[in-house]
């Protein structure tokens, strides 16, 4: 596979800079683990080093994501925003190559994909493993 496709917003990227800023970290990591009512959930982790089995998304000068091997497939395509509703802001996942989520926006659907395999990405969904702004 070529290296998988990216794309964040002017907002989600201002929160993750101020993240791992805020964190001491150099790396934003994004991932998928199974989990949830439809099968995988999106995981983010702030790294100070890359693994060697990580590819680097260079989004800006100051933001690299690091993708694991097995979840190259799995995040491709993904949309990445902040949204705000009331006092909470989250970031939020888009990828049309989803086939379902859950009504509570915790976990995807995809097509005959496990974590391990080469299946092609996620939805929408937000997640609170990053800090309010």
């Amino acid at each position: 596979m070529k290296s998988p496709q990216i794309s964040v917003s002017p907002r989600a990227h201002a929160h993750i800079r101020a993240q791992v800023k805020q964190t001491r970290s150099n790396f934003l990591r994004l991932g998928v683990k199974e989990s949830g009512c439809n099968g995988f959930m999106y995981t983010l982790d702030f790294l100070e080093t890359a693994e060697t089995d990580d590819h680097l998304l260079q989004v800006s000068e100051d933001v690299t994501v690091c993708v694991k091997e097995q979840d190259l497939a799995l995040v491709n395509g993904t949309e990445i925003d902040m949204v705000t509703q009331g006092l909470n802001s989250a970031l939020v996942f888009k990828n049309s190559n989803a086939t379902s989520y859950c009504g509570c926006g915790e976990s995807f659907a995809l097509t005959g994909a496990t974590n391990s395999a080469a299946a092609d990405a996620t939805n929408n969904l937000a997640t609170d493993a990053t800090a309010p702004n």
